[in-house]
């Protein structure tokens, strides 16, 4: 019977309206977007980038651990050994339409020579676009690589 009254009044439906009448008052929480942004966590994973040290050397040692544990299979190392002995990467390459920007390849480097970056504001205009190699990643990292160690300082404590 009470199922009978409910259905007849259409109270689900008269719930239902004033929710759309209390939020159709209350103000909005559009952002203007180009101008206004969220903000963003310390732990951002936006566009990847290779580190430098300050001597201006790559840090990357081609251990290969982030190729070995990225679940999308999203990057490929080519390494050799220098007359020096040490190992450096020939080549570096991240696929962005395979990456899920996981962060895996950022905690798995042993000297921080791969990071992602606060960046979330590129674009491809075809698939090759995405296909980030070497001096690409180096470059993206100079040019943050202030920002870079900014956010690696305030993430610290957490770690």
């Amino acid at each position: 019977m009470a199922n009978l009254v409910k259905s007849f009044l259409l109270t689900e439906l008269l719930k239902g309206m004033s929710i759309t009448l209390k939020n159709f008052f209350s103000p909005k929480l559009t952002l203007m977007f180009p101008e206004e942004t969220t903000p963003q966590s310390v732990r951002f994973r936006g566009l990847h980038a290779q580190r430098r040290y300050p001597n201006g050397e790559e840090r990357c040692i081609a251990c290969k651990l982030c190729e070995a544990v990225c679940p999308a299979m999203a990057i490929s190392i080519e390494s050799e050994k220098r007359e020096d002995g040490t190992r450096r990467t020939t080549q570096y390459d991240i696929d962005l339409t395979k990456c899920i920007f996981c962060g895996f390849c950022e905690e798995a480097c042993p000297v921080d020579a791969i990071v992602e970056t606060h960046i979330l504001q590129y674009h491809g205009e075809k698939r090759g676009d995405l296909y980030y190699t070497k001096p690409m990643l180096l470059a993206v990292g100079d040019r943050y690589e202030e920002e870079i160690a900014q956010r690696k300082a305030a993430d610290a404590p957490y770690r």
